[in-house]
């Protein structure tokens, strides 16, 4: 089965900022923050979620989360959790930084979406660091960890059994946003859409 990725759309100007990197070789379903529906996600399996959206909205509607990952799609959200919509997941918590190499991140677990990423590169931008994350989230035994902080917080990790489906959580900006910077960072958005490939597909033969 393709990937068929929708994109809930915060519809707002702090918005535009998450918005992703347009690409030419795979078409991105946006739907309006208030028009999410389970009939909006009938033909969508992976779901990305971006930072600034209602999550007093999603709060209020989270069933509609919960029945999606219920029939074995993946959900993908890139921000600071302060409400308890995503099932599994724990609310954000900002880092303590004492130093600018507190914000240094490191892939974990042979992750093969941040294989061959530096941590200079995802760690400083343009001379400032913390751009990339500046909280993490506390995780379970069964969650799988992809980034932490040097300090060992998990910046980026995936949960299996918290649902039938995939929940992805980055505490930061849309993974499918990096391109174009000349960095090693630059290999994050194909390799992340290569995770998503091979663990729909996992979710598929599970059916």
């Amino acid at each position: 089965m393709n990937l068929s990725i929708a994109r809930l759309d915060p519809g707002h100007a702090f918005g535009i900022n998450g918005q992703m990197v347009k690409m030419t070789d795979l078409a991105i379903k946006n739907i309006p923050q208030y028009t999410l529906t389970s009939a909006a996600l009938e033909d969508v399996n992976v779901l990305i979620i971006p930072n600034f959206v209602d999550q007093e909205f999603l709060y209020a509607n989270k069933n509609i989360i919960e029945r999606f990952l219920a029939d074995k799609n993946i959900v993908v959200f890139c921000g600071h959790l302060f409400r308890p919509w995503l099932p599994g997941a724990s609310l954000f918590m900002p880092e303590r930084i004492q130093h600018h190499t507190d914000y240094n991140i490191y892939p974990q677990n042979n992750t093969p979406i941040f294989d061959g990423v530096e941590t200079e590169d995802m760690t400083v931008n343009k001379g400032v660091a913390g751009f990339f994350a500046r909280g993490y989230y506390h995780t379970t035994a069964e969650q799988e960890v992809h980034l932490r902080f040097k300090s060992g917080h998990v910046v980026t990790y995936v949960d299996r059994h918290a649902t039938n489906g995939t929940i992805v959580v980055h505490a930061g900006r849309p993974l499918l946003g990096y391109s174009g910077h000349n960095k090693t960072t630059d290999r994050i958005r194909t390799q992340f859409l290569a995770f998503l490939t091979q663990e729909l597909a996992r979710l598929q033969e599970a059916q």
